[in-house]
């Protein structure tokens, strides 16, 4: 089989995405909804990661499959948002293309005032280093390389600072996600739960504006998941915009937004707001999660 990632603009032979429609149904927390886009709860604060009428077509076969079409999304700083839907509707396709892991077939997508449009090869990979971190379901380290050297060769790269900063900033990272004493194993001898952690931190080393999190608990038990998730809301809170995909309610609870993507288009979103630090967050995480899963199905989840 051979597949094809299609840069062209030229759509005559594919879908006509000259004409945007916006046409999302946007719920904030106390369930009413409204048609408008106006309705976001972020539209006042600085937007750090926009997409405009993102496409991307892949060439399958001679068959030509668009897989995000005229996608229209505003990421506002210190943002945590979470991208759900059906297998097969483009999140993971969104997420690459929105940070630049993969070319674009159409339209824009703005990083920090940056058009990544207009970016070359080398330009996008220095962007991805030095301001996107990057965590996914699986946990790619390299194998020759202990956990802390893994965690710190980010670092050394971006060139940022010191190695003697980058090893303290690493050190410190380690022992907030509770992976310190793991400094010196290699990743085959620690669990799933503590490899996801020592990724988080190789993933925060550069202190990233955005951080892209690619259903970073679907390999890890409930649990592990758990620490990573509260891990994720911790750098969130600590100043790091996070954008996740993931298929899990209990996860996307502690999301500030949740968008909902169905055949390569936005259906709606759901504002819930920042998770509080109230007293009793299980109780308030169960309320999110209802609130939530009743959303899903309404949007047919």
């Amino acid at each position: 089989m051979e597949i094809n990632s299609v840069k062209s603009t030229d759509h005559s032979k594919t879908t006509d995405h000259s004409k945007s429609t916006d046409h999302r149904k946007t719920t904030d927390h106390s369930g009413a909804a409204n048609q408008s886009r106006s309705t976001n709860p972020n539209k006042a604060k600085n937007i750090c990661l926009e997409a405009i009428d993102l496409c991307k077509t892949y060439i399958v076969d001679g068959y030509s499959n668009n897989v995000l079409q005229n996608v229209n999304l505003k990421i506002a700083e210190g943002e945590f948002v979470s991208i759900m839907g059906p297998s097969g509707s483009g999140k993971s396709t969104l997420l690459y293309t929105i940070s630049g892991m993969d070319d674009m077939t159409a339209g824009k997508v703005i990083f920090d005032g940056e058009d990544l449009s207009g970016m070359s090869a080398k330009e996008l990979t220095k962007l991805r280093l030095i301001k996107m971190g990057f965590i996914f379901q699986q946990m790619y380290m390299m194998k020759k390389l202990c956990i802390m050297d893994n965690i710190v060769l980010p670092g050394y790269q971006a060139k940022l600072c010191s190695r003697e900063e980058v090893n303290k900033n690493a050190e410190e990272l380690m022992r907030r996600l509770g992976v310190i004493e793991l400094a010196d194993r290699q990743i085959t001898e620690v669990s799933g739960g503590q490899l996801q952690r020592a990724c988080l931190a190789r993933a925060l080393i550069n202190s990233p504006k955005v951080l892209f999190a690619d259903e970073p608990t679907g390999a890890l038990n409930s649990k592990a998941s758990m620490e990573v998730l509260n891990e994720l809301v911790k750098a969130n809170e600590a100043g790091s915009t996070v954008l996740m995909v993931t298929h899990s309610e209990k996860v996307a609870a502690s999301s500030d937004r949740i968008i909902y993507l169905m055949d390569g288009d936005i259906q709606g979103e759901l504002a819930l707001g920042k998770l509080s630090n109230a007293a009793d967050t299980r109780e308030e995480l169960a309320k999110r999660e209802r609130k939530l899963r009743n959303w899903l199905e309404e949007m047919g989840w």
